[in-house]
C-alpha cells in the first residue's frame, strides 16, 4: 500500500507514475534540428581536423611502405618494420631521443610552474587596468614568430657586437664570447626563450581558473586568520588543481617532441651534438634526403610513445586525484 498514490483520481503505483512523467528522449537528428546553431558553429572546428589531422594518417602507411615517386604513397613494397629496426639500430639515435627528453622535460616540468606563478600575481593585482596592461605585455611575445626571437637572440648575444658582450666588456670582460655557439648554454637559452615567449599566452587558462574560484573561500579563510601565502597555498591551488593536472595530461603527448621551430633554428655547429632531436632529424632524413618512409616511421614512434604515456598518467590521475580526460 505505501507504493500506490492516487493520481487524478486513479489509484497508481509509484513505478507507473514514473514512467509516466519520463522524459521522452528526443532523436538524433530532431537534437541536431533543435541546436542547429551550435553545430553551424562547430563544423568549421571539425573540418579544420578532418583536413588537418584525420586526413594525413592515410600516410601513415609509410612507415612500413617503400616510397617511390612512381609508386606513389599506397603502391610501394611492404617492408614491415625495417625503418623501426634502422632507427634503433643507429648509434646516434640514443643521443636524439637523450636530446629531445632533455628539451621536452624542460618545457613539460621545469616550466610548467612559472604560467602559474604568473597568473597568480595577476590575481593579486587589484586595479583592473593595470592587470590588464600587465597581461597584454605579457601576451605579446606569443605572436612573434620562432624566426624573429632567435633572430632577436643572435643580435644579443653576438660576439663583440652583441648588447650582452658589450656590458661584459665594459666591466672588464672579453666581450667576444659567441654564446649561441656555446655547447652549455644551449638549453638554458632554449628554456629562458621559451619562458618568454609563451608564459603570458600559457598563464591565460589557470587565471580563468583562479577567477572561478568563488569568493566566499577566502573570506572563510581570512577569518580563520590565513595570510594571502596561506589562501593561496589553501584556496587558490586546491581550486585550479583539476585545471593543472588536466593541461599536464594534454602536454603529455609531446613528450618526444621538443618543437621544430625553436630548435632548428637554434641549431648551428658548436651546439650539433645536444641541439640534434628527434623533431629535427626526421625532417634532415625525411624532407633533405629524401627517405619519405624512415622518417614517418620515426614520427609514428613519437605519437604512439606520446599517447602511451598519455593513458597510463590519465588512469594514474583519475584514481589518485579524481581528474582526468576521460
Amino acid at each position: 500500500m505505501e507504493n500506490l498514490v492516487v493520481h487524478n483520481g486513479v489509484l497508481k503505483s509509484k513505478e507507473e507514475l514514473e514512467l509516466h512523467y519520463q522524459p521522452v528522449k528526443d532523436s538524433f537528428w530532431t537534437q541536431i534540428k533543435k541546436h542547429h546553431v551550435f553545430y553551424i558553429m562547430l563544423f568549421p572546428c571539425l573540418l579544420f581536423f578532418l583536413i588537418f589531422s584525420y586526413w594525413p594518417m592515410g600516410g601513415l602507411v609509410l612507415a612500413f611502405k617503400e616510397y617511390g615517386f612512381q609508386t606513389g604513397i599506397f603502391g610501394g613494397d611492404w617492408v614491415g618494420l625495417q625503418y623501426f629496426q634502422q632507427f634503433f639500430s643507429d648509434p646516434r639515435s640514443t643521443i636524439y631521443i637523450n636530446n629531445t627528453i632533455i628539451v621536452s622535460f624542460l618545457k613539460l616540468f621545469i616550466a610548467m610552474p612559472f604560467p602559474i606563478i604568473l597568473a597568480l600575481m595577476f590575481n593579486e593585482v587589484q586595479n583592473n587596468k593595470l592587470r590588464g596592461t600587465f597581461q597584454s605585455i605579457s601576451y605579446l611575445p606569443y605572436f612573434i614568430s620562432w624566426v624573429v626571437v632567435v633572430g632577436l637572440m643572435n643580435r644579443l648575444l653576438a660576439p663583440d657586437t652583441g648588447l650582452i658582450n658589450q656590458m661584459i666588456a665594459a666591466f672588464g670582460g672579453d666581450g667576444s664570447t659567441f654564446f649561441m655557439m656555446e655547447e652549455g648554454l644551449f638549453y638554458p637559452l632554449v628554456f629562458i626563450s621559451y619562458i618568454w615567449k609563451g608564459i603570458g599566452w600559457d598563464s591565460i587558462i589557470y587565471y580563468a581558473a583562479i577567477v572561478a574560484i568563488a569568493p566566499a573561500l577566502y573570506e572563510a579563510a581570512a577569518i580563520d586568520g590565513a595570510g594571502k601565502l596561506r589562501q593561496i597555498w589553501h584556496v587558490t591551488l586546491p581550486g585550479i588543481a583539476a585545471t593543472i593536472i588536466i593541461l599536464f595530461i594534454l602536454s603529455l603527448g609531446d613528450i618526444l617532441s621538443s618543437g621544430f621551430d625553436q630548435i632548428y633554428l637554434m641549431q648551428n655547429p658548436g651546439n650539433a651534438d645536444v641541439s640534434e632531436t628527434i623533431d629535427t632529424y626526421i625532417v634532415r632524413t625525411g624532407l633533405q634526403g629524401g627517405q619519405f618512409g624512415y622518417a614517418t616511421a620515426i614520427g609514428l614512434m613519437q605519437g604512439v610513445a606520446g599517447l602511451i604515456l598519455t593513458i597510463i598518467v590519465n588512469r594514474i590521475t583519475s584514481k589518485k586525484f579524481g581528474s582526468s580526460l576521460w
